[in-house]
C-alpha cells in the first residue's frame, strides 16, 4: 500500500482524515504511483488558518536576525537533502535531472537572499511639516498568507513566496499543487530540520475546494497564487470581495524576435531551448518565435537543428532536455488542440520506439508555422514542447504581432542594432523584456511578473516581494 502523505501544521504531520483520496503517476511511467494525498477539508483548513493566526504573534514580534537565521537554516537543511529532493523532483513532476538540480540550488540561494533580506530596512524617516517632530514610517507584516502553488517547479515557486513571507514576519499556509504534494511534504521536514517555529509554515494538500476554502477564510490576510487564468480570476476575485492583499501569476504567450541583423546560431539555440527543455512547462518558455522576412532561409534550418539535437531521454539521465509533460490528460490535450487547429509543420519527428516512451507521457517537439498572428494557436497556452513561428517585415510588424495576445510576460529580441533594440524596449508589451537572451528564467532577487492577463500588477522576488508581504504604517511623535 502506497503511504498516503500527511498534512503539516503546527509543527506536527497530521495523518488525513478524509476519503478524498488522489494519486499521482510519475509522468515518465504510468505504472509508477509517486504520491498519494487526501483533500484537506474546509474544516481542516480552519485548523490550520487557527495554528498560523496563534503562531502569528510570537513570529512578527521576533527580531529580523533571528527570522534570518531561521531562514539560512532552512536553505541549510535543503542543501544537505539537495539529490535526494533533485531526484524527487525528476520523478514526480518528470523534470531532467539537470534542471531539477539548478531548481534545488535556486531554493537554497533564494532561502539565503531573504536571510538577508530580513535585516533590512523596515521603514525611513520622513520630514515633518513641524519643528520637534519626528515622523516615520514601519513595515509590518500581513498576518496568516496562502500560497497557492504549481507543479512545475514544486520547490522554487512555494519558496519564492514562503522565505519572503517569513523573513517579513508573516505565517504561511501552503496548498501545493495536487500533483507535487511528494514535494512539499519533502519541504515540511526540511522546515521541521531548521527548527521553523510551529505553526510559521503549513502544507495542506487538496485541489480547488482547498484552495477556495483558504481563500475565502477570514483569517487569512493575503494571499499568493500561480497557476491557470481562470483560477487565477477566481482567487483575485474572492480576495478583492474581502479586501485582502492579492497578488496572481497566471502564465504567457512568450516570444523570441529575431531580426536580420541578430545572431542567427545564438537566437536559434535559445529559442529551442526556451520552448522545448521541460517539454515547454514553464510560463515563461518560449512558444512563439517572429523571424524577420529576410533572415527566414538562413534561420528556419538553424531552427531545426537546434530542436532536434535536444536529447530525449530519461528524466534521470543527465543528457535529458525535453521530458515528458506532466499528465496524460495534458498531452491528450495538446495533441486535440493541435488537431482542431492544424498549422503547417515544420518539424514533428515521432517519439523514439524504446519502451519507456510508451509508459510515460511523452509529446514529440514540434514547429509549427502560422499564417497570422491570430491563430488560435498563437494565442493559447499550450504549455507543451510546441513552438510556433511567423514571419513579419520589420521590427515594428513583429511587435505588433508580439503584442498580440492577452499575455505579457516575457519577450526577447535578437538584433545588433542598438536603436532598434531601445525602440523594441519602449513598444514591447511584457514585464520582463530581454534582448539576445532566451524568456526563461529571472534571477531570485530580481522582481518576476507580467502586463496584460500575465499578472495582477504585483511583482514576486527580490525587493518588490516586501512591498506585498508588508503594510506601511505613519507615525509621528511629537515633542
Amino acid at each position: 500500500m502506497h503511504p498516503t502523505l500527511p498534512r503539516f501544521v503546527a509543527g506536527e504531520f497530521h495523518a488525513p482524515s478524509g476519503t478524498d483520496v488522489h494519486d499521482h503517476l510519475n509522468p515518465s511511467d504510468a505504472n509508477d504511483i509517486v504520491s498519494r494525498h487526501v483533500t484537506t477539508s474546509a474544516h481542516e483548513v480552519a485548523g490550520a488558518v487557527d495554528a498560523a493566526t496563534a503562531a502569528a504573534s510570537g513570529w512578527r514580534a521576533t527580531t529580523g536576525p533571528a527570522r534570518a537565521d531561521a531562514l539560512y537554516r532552512w536553505g541549510d537543511a535543503i542543501a544537505a537533502r539537495a539529490e535526494p529532493l533533485a531526484q524527487a523532483i525528476a520523478r514526480e513532476v518528470g523534470k531532467p535531472i539537470g534542471e531539477a538540480r539548478g531548481e534545488v540550488g535556486r531554493a537554497v540561494v533564494i532561502c539565503r537572499y531573504y536571510a538577508g533580506e530580513a535585516v533590512r530596512d523596515v521603514g525611513e524617516v520622513i520630514p515633518p511639516q513641524t519643528a520637534e517632530t519626528l515622523q516615520f514610517t514601519l513595515r509590518d507584516p500581513l498576518g496568516p498568507v496562502a500560497l497557492i502553488t504549481p507543479w512545475n517547479f514544486p520547490l522554487a515557486i512555494p519558496l519564492w513566496k514562503a522565505a519572503p513571507a517569513i523573513a517579513f514576519g508573516n505565517t504561511v499556509l501552503l496548498k501545493p499543487s495536487e500533483h507535487a504534494v511528494g514535494i512539499a511534504h519533502a519541504l515540511a521536514e526540511t522546515a521541521v530540520a531548521a527548527a521553523l517555529p510551529a505553526g510559521v509554515f503549513n502544507v495542506l494538500p487538496g485541489d480547488g475546494t482547498t484552495g477556495e476554502a483558504l481563500t475565502r477564510h477570514e483569517g487569512v490576510r493575503g494571499i499568493s497564487f500561480t497557476g491557470s487564468q481562470g483560477v487565477g480570476g477566481r482567487v483575485a476575485a474572492i480576495a478583492a470581495s474581502r479586501n485582502v492583499r492579492v497578488q496572481t501569476e497566471m502564465g504567457g504567450k512568450n516570444v523570441v524576435i529575431v531580426a536580420a541583423d541578430g545572431d542567427l546560431d545564438r537566437a536559434a539555440a535559445l529559442t529551442a531551448a526556451g520552448a522545448m527543455r521541460y517539454a515547454g512547462q514553464k510560463c515563461t518558455a518560449t512558444s512563439r518565435v517572429i523571424v524577420e522576412r529576410k533572415a527566414l532561409e538562413a534561420f528556419l534550418p538553424k531552427l531545426r537543428a537546434a530542436i532536434t539535437a535536444l536529447p530525449l531521454a530519461a528524466v534521470t539521465d543527465a543528457s535529458c532536455a525535453v521530458g515528458p509533460v506532466i499528465t496524460a490528460a495534458a498531452r491528450d490535450r495538446i495533441q486535440a488542440a493541435m488537431q482542431e487547429h492544424p498549422a503547417e509543420v515544420l518539424l514533428g519527428d515521432a517519439l523514439p520506439s524504446a519502451p519507456e516512451f510508451a509508459r510515460g507521457n511523452w509529446c514529440a517537439p514540434r514547429l509549427l508555422r502560422f499564417d497570422t498572428a491570430q491563430h488560435p494557436l498563437a494565442q493559447q497556452e499550450l504549455f507543451g514542447p510546441v513552438l510556433g513561428l511567423l514571419v513579419a517585415d520589420d521590427l515594428d510588424e513583429a511587435v505588433a504581432m508580439a503584442n498580440a495576445t492577452p499575455f505579457g510576460l516575457s519577450a526577447s529580441l535578437f538584433t545588433s542594432d542598438l536603436f532598434a533594440a531601445m525602440r523594441y524596449l519602449r513598444t514591447i508589451e511584457v514585464g520582463l523584456v530581454r534582448i539576445n537572451g532566451d524568456t526563461t528564467g529571472v534571477d531570485p532577487h530580481a522582481p518576476f511578473g507580467g502586463l496584460k492577463g500575465s499578472s495582477s500588477g504585483s511583482r514576486e522576488q527580490g525587493r518588490a516581494a516586501r512591498d506585498f508581504y508588508t503594510e506601511i504604517r505613519t507615525i509621528q511623535i511629537h515633542a
